[in-house]
Parts: structure tokens; C-alpha cells; sequence
């Protein structure tokens, strides 16, 4: 969701310079970039020990708040391309997910906003034991759609992301954002989600479907290009270009 389907990720890094202001605690832009795709749980653990005088939890707890009042309103800040992708996901019928490390409080914010578009599962930070890098939550979501993890295609904007994806299994795709990734990240590398539907989607992650279902060798990392098109998942099982 953050960083993928919203542009979240500075008003979390701004939560965070404000935060360890008020506790008199250091705190860098490097030092938010370091987090980006992180457990809501480890970024509170960091900026405990950097001197927020807080449990972690109520670190979580401040930080949520702070990003959900900045996101009232119908106009969240989409990312290019990303809300279009949903939608068209939607009316074509094929299932998504939405997985993310942020709180189901403020997931269902970006899937409300979907109204009828939607996403049909919801898998949140406080939904699994163990955060991303870790599969959990993609295996998970993958379990509520009903179908293996090696038959979705996930699209990630972090490191962490991108690593937890495949290690789920998932035919992955790392859209580069905040923090850079290298062009061999996941399956697919993209620049960015504009102009992708879902025929250029299928197109692109073809050839790793095709080998997952076989069991051969995926091919190379396929790369978008400059402009070419955190968290979401999506079974395209079944569907033709």
C-alpha cells in the first residue's frame, strides 16, 4: 500500500522527524529511508532505542494517527497508474489483495476509497506474526484468494517488500519509488505503474507464470523502461491477454 498504491511514505518519514523532535532524539532522512517497507513494530523498536521515550507500541500507535488525519478526504495521494490497475483489475475479474505492514485501520482507508473496486482480501501488519521480509503475509493472502502464491503476481516499491514477495513465491514486480532498486529486483522491474493495464500487466509476467507452473528456470528480470508503466497482490490465474 505505502509507496505502491499511495504516496504515504513521506508523511510517515515526516511522523517520524516529529516525533523524535519532541523527545530531543537524531534523527535523518537516511534513517526514515532505512524503514521504508519495514514492520511498523521494528521502526517503533528504532526510534525507542534513538530516544522516543514511548513503548513501542504507542510509537506505532502516534505514527498511525498521524498519517491517517493527513489522509481524510476522497483525494488520497495515488500513485501513478496504481488506482487505474485496481480498478480495471476489479471490473475484468480477477482478485486482489491488498498486503501491507501499515494497521488494518488505516489499510481499509486505501481499500474504502476503492468503494466498489475494492480489494477482496485485506491483509494487514497486525494480521501476522511475522512482518515483511518474511512471506506470511503474501502466503496468507494468497490462502484467502483461494489459490497458490506461485499463481499471483505482486507488485512492491521496497527492498523489503520486493524480498518478502519472492519469497512467498510470487511472480514479482518492483516499481522503483523513494528508495532505489536494482533493475534485477523481483521478475519485473518498472520505473513506474502509469500507462500499465491489465493486458501490459499479463504481457509482462507471462513468462514467469508460464515457468512457475512448470517448475523450469524463470527467465531474466524483465524491465519496463524509464516511464514504462506498497503492496498489492493479484491471482491472474485463468486470464488471457
Amino acid at each position: 500500500m505505502d509507496g505502491t498504491i499511495i504516496d504515504t511514505e513521506p508523511i510517515w518519514q515526516q511522523s517520524q522527524v516529529e516525533l523524535t523532535g519532541r523527545y530531543g532524539a537524531t534523527w535523518t532522512h537516511e534513517d526514515g529511508l532505512s524503514l521504508v517497507g519495514s514492520g511498523l513494530e521494528r521502526s517503533g523498536e528504532i526510534l525507542r532505542d534513538r530516544g522516543v521515550d514511548m513503548e513501542v507500541e504507542e510509537i506505532v500507535q502516534w505514527m498511525t494517527s498521524y498519517v491517517m488525519e493527513r489522509l481524510q478526504g476522497d483525494d488520497l495521494p495515488w500513485r501513478p497508474g496504481a488506482r487505474e490497475l485496481v480498478e480495471e483489475l476489479h471490473t475484468r475479474g480477477i482478485p486482489t489483495a491488498l498486503v501491507t505492514m501499515s494497521r488494518r485501520t488505516m489499510a481499509l482507508v486505501a481499500a474504502d476509497a476503492l468503494a466498489d473496486h475494492a480489494f477482496r482480501v485485506v491483509v494487514a501488519g497486525d494480521d501476522v506474526e511475522h512482518p515483511k521480509p518474511h512471506p506470511e503475509a503474501y502466503l496468507r493472502a494468497a490462502a484467502e484468494l483461494g489459490v497458490d502464491a506461485t499463481a499471483c503476481v505482486a507488485i512492491e516499491d521496497s527492498a523489503t517488500g520486493v524480498a518478502a514477495a519472492v519469497a512467498s513465491g510470487a511472480v514479482t514486480i518492483a516499481v522503483e519509488h523513494i528508495v532505489p532498486l536494482p533493475e534485477t529486483a523481483g521478475d519485473v522491474y518498472l520505473t513506474s505503474l502509469a500507462g500499465i493495464d491489465v493486458d501490459r500487466l499479463v504481457e509482462l509476467t507471462s513468462p514467469a507464470l508460464a515457468a512457475r507452473r512448470s517448475g523450469g528456470p524463470v527467465s531474466a528480470p524483465q524491465s519496463g523502461g524509464p516511464g514504462a508503466v506498497d503492496g498489492s497482490a493479484t491471482d491472474t490465474e485463468g486470464v488471457t491477454s
